[in-house]
């Protein structure tokens, strides 16, 4: 026997406005989204983030891999807890420009286009507001499906960024949650780590030498430098003199 067209009929017109709900939903998607990321931001500028993206990717990689002793150490510091070397020789190896730029320095992105086009090793032309936004917010991943959605998040967070936080909150946020060696986040726990001290006790040469791991935490060490490391921490160091010391950091009040 076929089916019963008045049953059809009741069936197709019930169907109608479940479509219409679920399309609603995805056209409400990406304004949820933004709101949502708004109100985050801005809780962001006075709350201490008790985690990272990375730090729970990082955290998640390890259990992956069976590794279930490994623990991350982390330990917020308020950016006058934590010696002015620091920020600024970050500053200095990577983001001369933080002070001037609204989170993006279309300047450095074109010399790494041109340095990068010309098969040299590759260059990066992130700015602290974008490694900060990355850091923070965004999932691990380097496949091509995913690359570019990532690019339009890290994007539109590092806008938010610069447009609810001061400069110094970003300059304390990074501080607080970039990697400086496997597993190791933020000033306090680097400084414990690796010195045995607190973070406003940290060097100038210690700050240099924690701020050239950065491209590479897990590869490098700062307790136990390497020509590389060396290299760039006395570079690193020449440069802070160059964009005035920690006299710079009253520059981004």
């Amino acid at each position: 026997m076929g089916a019963d067209p008045a049953f059809l009929k009741t069936a197709t017109t019930a169907a109608r406005p479940r479509r219409r709900r679920w399309l609603r939903w995805l056209l409400a998607l990406p304004f949820l989204f933004a709101a949502a990321s708004v109100l985050q931001v801005a809780v962001l500028r006075f709350v201490d983030p008790p985690l990272s993206a990375f730090m729970v990717a990082r955290q998640l990689e390890a259990w992956g891999q069976g590794d279930w002793g490994f623990r991350l150490s982390y330990a917020w510091r308020d950016l006058d807890k934590i010696a002015p070397s620091l920020p600024v020789s970050v500053v200095a190896a990577e983001d001369q420009n933080f002070a001037e730029h609204s989170g993006f320095d279309f300047k450095a992105i074109e010399k790494a286009r041109v340095h990068n086009a010309k098969g040299k090793r590759t260059r990066g032309a992130s700015t602290i507001s974008q490694q900060v936004a990355k850091n923070l917010f965004l999932w691990q991943g380097h496949s091509a499906l995913t690359r570019w959605p990532r690019k339009a998040v890290e994007a539109w967070y590092t806008v938010l960024i610069e447009t609810l936080w001061p400069k110094k909150r970003i300059l304390e946020m990074h501080v607080n949650v970039a990697e400086f060696g496997d597993g190791i986040y933020g000033a306090q726990a680097a400084a414990r780590h690796f010195w045995g001290k607190d973070a406003a006790r940290l060097s100038p040469l210690e700050s240099a030498r924690l701020a050239a791991v950065l491209p590479a935490p897990r590869r490098y060490s700062a307790s136990k430098p390497g020509p590389y490391v060396q290299r760039q921490s006395a570079r690193i160091q020449r440069q802070v003199r160059q964009i005035g010391g920690t006299a710079y950091l009253t520059t981004l009040d």
